[in-house]
């Protein structure tokens, strides 16, 4: 099916004495065969709702699904396992590893892991189609920020994963690269079938989604789709 779904979603800082709330009553269903795009001022809590379907945080009170798997009843290995499976991460400042080559930094999501994955030939298939077949051997402070970031990418799927999730991606690049690396999430969704979320502050990259979701003051204020055929294509 390949369905996401927040339900009744709270979640609430604590510190300090304080309680600062965050997101207050989300209900959401994100779906595999749309690039969506989550906006919202700083503070609004997008990053927080991203942190929540990528399963790196736990809200307050409410649900997360994947599919019908309600991700509360996974704990430990078996949480972390279920990650490694289903989700692909990209961050704004990449966090490649300096010491490792592009290749590297590509395979290492399987290091440490048991598998009978040929992964070092799926890490060097996948940067052969993000154009970075010359620079599998490079260090990362040896590339472009635009290949850096495909990089990351490459790393967010070798493990096929079935959702592919960005928090302000295009922070670190000029607006040339930002827009190419709009185009790529198309077609990433299009050659890998992936269901894409990302969280952007920028409106102008955001309108290239199928789907836009803005978040204000912790809610769900605005959630509609830019194209009439927007999941389509996957």
């Amino acid at each position: 099916m390949g369905v996401i779904r927040l339900v009744d979603i709270e979640k609430v800082y604590s510190g300090d004495l304080i309680e600062t709330p965050v997101l207050n009553q989300v209900q959401l269903s994100l779906k595999r065969n749309e690039f969506t795009a989550v906006v919202g001022a700083s503070g609004s809590g997008k990053s927080t709702l991203l942190s929540l379907v990528s399963t790196l945080d736990q809200p307050t009170s409410g649900q997360v699904f994947f599919d019908d798997v309600n991700v509360a009843g996974l704990k430990g290995n078996r949480l972390a396992d279920f990650r490694f499976e289903r989700i692909g991460m990209v961050f704004q400042h990449f966090h490649l590893l300096p010491t490792l080559t592009a290749l590297e930094n590509v395979m290492s999501p399987f290091f440490g892991r048991r598998t009978k994955v040929d992964y070092k030939k799926k890490a060097a298939q996948l940067l052969a189609q993000l154009g970075l077949a010359a620079k599998q051997n490079s260090l990362p402070s040896q590339l472009s920020g635009g290949e850096q970031q495909r990089v990351a990418i490459a790393r967010a799927l070798v493990n096929e994963p079935e959702w592919l999730l960005a928090d302000e991606p295009t922070g670190n690049l000029d607006s040339r690269n930002a827009q190419l690396f709009y185009d790529l999430l198309h077609q990433l969704k299009r050659e890998f079938g992936c269901g894409i979320v990302v969280v952007t502050h920028d409106m102008q990259l955001a309108q290239k989604a199928d789907r836009l979701i803005e978040i204000r003051d912790g809610r769900v204020v605005e959630d509609r789709s830019l194209h009439a055929d927007g999941g389509s294509s996957c």
